[in-house]
């Protein structure tokens, strides 16, 4: 607890205190550094935090979006989708593209790049939803989605922050 007193005190310097419940000290050592009680991942700025593995099996940290960021943004965009239904296709394109583009501009990490898709093809199954409420002669398929999706493709799902990058 040593660490929290003296960032205590670098915080009162300058007029700001520590929240006591929200602050804590985690043992976030690799796998086989830690003891018996290690906590296995945390959430912090919308990543969780977990131990990995590269791919030449060196134990690497690694960011992955929060579930909860996650499933807010989804719900996000599909309430737009929702709201804004009636708008033009090329207006609600470049809201959603937009928003795609924004997601992995934060999310964008190496190692998170599943997740990235996945958020990629929930906004195109939203849209899809809210176009199929469009009109009464029923749902729109994927053979058409796929059509509009060739008129106005959604930017794809990328690595914008790589450890690899030079």
């Amino acid at each position: 607890m040593r660490v929290l007193e003296v960032l205590g005190k670098r915080l009162g310097k300058y007029g700001l205190t520590l929240h006591e419940t929200k602050t804590r000290f985690i043992d976030f050592r690799a796998p086989q550094e830690a003891g018996p009680h290690n906590n296995a991942s945390f959430d912090f700025l919308g990543f969780t935090h977990v131990w990995g593995t590269s791919r030449k099996g060196n134990k690497v940290l690694r960011q992955l979006t929060s579930k909860s960021r996650f499933a807010r943004a989804v719900k996000s965009v599909s309430q737009w989708c929702r709201a804004n239904r009636h708008r033009p296709l090329a207006e609600q394109h470049a809201r959603l593209a937009r928003v795609v583009r924004g997601h992995c501009a934060y999310y964008g990490m190496t190692g998170n790049r599943r997740r990235l898709r996945c958020f990629r093809y929930q906004v195109e199954r939203a849209w899809k939803t809210a176009l199929s409420r469009r009109s009464r002669d029923g749902r729109l398929n994927w053979t058409r989605m796929a059509a509009v999706l060739r008129n106005f493709p959604l930017p794809s799902a990328r690595v914008v922050h790589s450890i690899y990058a030079r």
